[in-house]
């Protein structure tokens, strides 16, 4: 489940450094992260059908292969180019980790305690974004920026043989035997079911302004108000904390009071200090901490809408929960192309870029809630 933030968090405070080794604009640096998110997208949709066919185990086994391969691509990289091509490749490996992750948990669980569950990883999995800006500013600190993409390599070798622990959950007798073809049309009839697509529109767009908060804040923090990059790491920090108490907070509520509920009230409090961070990018109202603190309070939205809207929006299938994890997850990760793409169009010098994306986004998010509620208040 952590391979997203690993992959993205460790190598954030290098921004500024690669963008003057590369001599490029910081735009260009940010499509790093772009064409991540678009490997992470598309290589979703591979992996979730081929694990409903094969079983969980060995398309993550060899995810783990392509990650540790482009891993060392962007470590050897001597141009932005390049490393924008190696970073494909990684996040084509890196993906199967979290769709497959929440296609086993829909393996063995039912909704809410799906829901549950995924907290509960969420939970876990938080450390990797709370300690990734720190490891590599540390890193950069001790050795150089180069070292923070062999280290991710080495993690992907260690995590290929771990794999080996793990059981796998989803036994022949339940697996799609029809040819791969006719499982990927399949995502035909998945795009039809409304309630599936709300659900990850909702997600979506959460996710939109998140990564407008990742590709954003190194320059906001680092450039714009002068943080130092080792300082950088555990203000980023902060935000994972926030998360991981509201998924804690959620794996203890979302039993008694349902996944719908903490879902709805996560979209509103996204949508809230979203606007509160557009408004104090816009005006300077508090200088770095009017950004820190509603930034906090978004991200522990995460903890009440990431795992709810999965678990709902995979409840429906359970016989094809790698391809609906697969089409989820590709929406949610998909919709960081756009905000990190707009970061770079829009970029002013200034946070407000960054501001007004998060806003716009928690309020889409808010949006997708309220027409779900439309939808199923009409039947």
């Amino acid at each position: 489940m952590g391979f997203a933030s690993i992959s993205t968090d460790t190598y954030l405070p290098a921004f500024p450094t690669l963008s003057e080794v590369f001599h490029v604009a910081p735009g260009r640096i940010q499509l790093t992260l772009s064409s991540y998110l678009i490997g992470f997208s598309v290589g979703q949709l591979f992996w979730g059908p081929m694990s409903d066919r094969y079983g969980r185990r060995r398309p993550i086994a060899g995810g783990m292969i392509l990650f540790a391969a482009g891993s060392i691509g962007c470590a050897i990289s001597g141009s932005a180019n390049q490393m924008i091509a190696w970073r494909v490749l990684q996040a084509l490996g890196a993906c199967s980790g979290p769709v497959l992750a929440r296609a086993m948990v829909r393996d063995l669980y039912a909704r809410d305690r799906s829901a549950q569950m995924l907290s509960t990883l969420m939970l876990v999995m938080g450390v990797a974004p709370l300690l990734g800006p720190i490891v590599g500013a540390q890193i950069m600190g001790f050795w150089s920026w180069r070292a923070i993409f062999w280290s991710l390599a080495v993690f992907g070798i260690v995590t290929l043989l771990a794999i080996f622990m793990l059981p796998e959950t989803l036994p022949p007798d339940r697996r799609n035997h029809q040819g791969l073809a006719a499982i990927w049309t399949g995502y035909v009839s998945l795009v039809r079911h409304p309630r599936l697509l709300g659900y990850a529109a909702a997600g979506g767009f959460y996710y939109c302004g998140a990564y407008a908060f990742i590709a954003g804040t190194p320059f906001a923090y680092i450039e714009f108000y002068r943080v130092p990059a080792q300082a950088y790491g555990f203000l980023f920090g902060i935000n994972i904390a926030g998360m991981m108490t509201a998924n804690f907070l959620n794996s203890r509520l979302v039993t008694r009071l349902g996944a719908d509920r903490i879902f709805r009230f996560g979209t509103a409090l996204a949508a809230t200090s979203g606007v509160v961070t557009a408004l104090d990018a816009c005006f300077g109202w508090g200088g770095l901490y009017g950004l820190v603190a509603p930034l906090f309070f978004y991200f522990c939205a995460s903890g009440l809408i990431v795992a709810n809207s999965v678990a709902s929006a995979l409840a429906a299938f359970p016989r094809a929960a790698g391809a609906a994890s697969a089409l989820v997850g590709a929406g949610h990760y998909g919709s960081g192309i756009l905000s990190a793409a707009m970061l770079g169009w829009f970029a002013d010098g200034t946070p407000w870029t960054m501001g007004w994306i998060i806003g716009l986004m928690g309020l889409c998010s808010l949006g997708s809630t309220l027409l779900l509620a439309l939808q199923r208040d009409s039947k």
